[in-house]
Order: structure tokens, then C-alpha cells, then sequence
């Protein structure tokens, strides 16, 4: 997986490994950035911090922007994109160690995540959360349109510095 990856992928720490994965920042015809509502499965999201961007795993030998047009379309049913930036390097952020211990029962330490930029080209009737194809379970409840700048407050604070670091990215993008 290293070649599709990349030498500069994050190293393991304590023999704890990054998980591989993508993150997609969606942007519409006027620069504003879709984010969904997270599930906490029960159709609803009742904790702060739930909204977030796209993102998913990145599969053995799969390459990072198809695993990233793979995961839009398995949360939000979107496929009419076009890809316009990808953001240098990988970012990475380390699990709290209670979100370490119990739900990633120590496997992976966090996550490094290649960014990709898209621009939605297709109707919002297009975009199914709720009943995301090819019978992949919801992850998000709700999704809309946001300001990117507002994006790093929304999100758990563990991740803020990534989400700091995709605006920044994607900035001339967004303005």
C-alpha cells in the first residue's frame, strides 16, 4: 500500500499505525462547502460538534482520489464532481485515548488524510444521505451548505487543526 500512499505518509508512533484515509471538501457554484450532520445511529445526532466534511478509509492499493469519488458517493450519493485541488501532503490527527481504547480499540492511533477539493456539478436532489446507494449505512442525518471559514468550529475539536489546515488549502478556492 506504501506506493500508493507515498513516502511522505505519517510514520507509526509506538508501533500504533495512521489509518489511511480521504477527506473531500464539496464546494458549490458560489464557494460554500458541504458538510453533513453525523449519525449517531439512531437517526440523529444528539452531540456537539457533529457536522464534518466527507471522508472514509482508503482501501488496500486503492488510490487516494478514487478512494475519495468512492466515498462521496457511498455518504452523499453524489457522483457528478469535477476534481479541482488536492492538498499537499497528508494531514493527520492522533484519536483522544478514550476514543483510542474504545472505539478504535487501539488499532490505529488517528488518522492521516489525503484532501481532495470538488465541485459539485449536479442538482441537490442528487445528494441522499439518508439512503446512500448500494446499501452502505447513513453516516450523516442532515447535510448543508457552509461558510468554509466557520467549518474548524464545527467539528470535534481533536480535528479543528486539519480542518484549519483544508480551508487554508483551499482558500482560493472558497473566496
Amino acid at each position: 500500500m506504501t506506493s500508493k500512499l507515498g513516502a511522505d505518509f505519517p510514520p507509526a508512533i509506538d508501533n500504533i499505525p495512521y489509518r489511511p484515509c480521504v477527506g473531500i471538501m464539496l464546494l458549490n457554484r458560489e464557494g460554500l462547502v458541504w458538510i453533513g450532520k453525523r449519525d449517531d445511529g439512531n437517526g440523529a445526532s444528539e452531540y456537539q460538534f457533529s457536522w464534518q466534511m466527507p471522508q472514509g478509509g482508503i482501501d488496500l492499493k486503492e488510490d487516494p482520489r478514487e478512494a475519495a469519488l468512492r466515498e462521496l458517493y457511498e455518504e452523499t450519493s453524489i457522483r457528478n464532481v469535477t476534481v479541482l485541488a488536492e492538498a499537499p501532503g497528508w494531514l493527520s490527527y492522533d484519536y483522544p485515548e478514550d476514543v483510542m481504547k474504545t472505539s478504535r480499540k487501539g488499532k490505529y492511533r488517528g488518522q492521516a488524510q489525503k484532501w481532495f477539493a470538488f465541485r459539485f456539478e449536479g442538482h441537490e436532489d442528487e445528494i441522499n444521505v439518508l439512503a446512500p446507494p448500494d446499501g452502505h449505512k447513513a453516516e450523516f442525518g442532515a447535510w448543508r451548505w457552509e461558510r468554509a471559514e466557520n467549518l474548524p468550529e464545527l467539528i470535534v475539536p481533536f480535528k479543528r487543526p486539519v480542518y484549519s489546515a483544508v480551508v487554508a488549502a483551499f482558500h482560493h478556492l472558497t473566496a
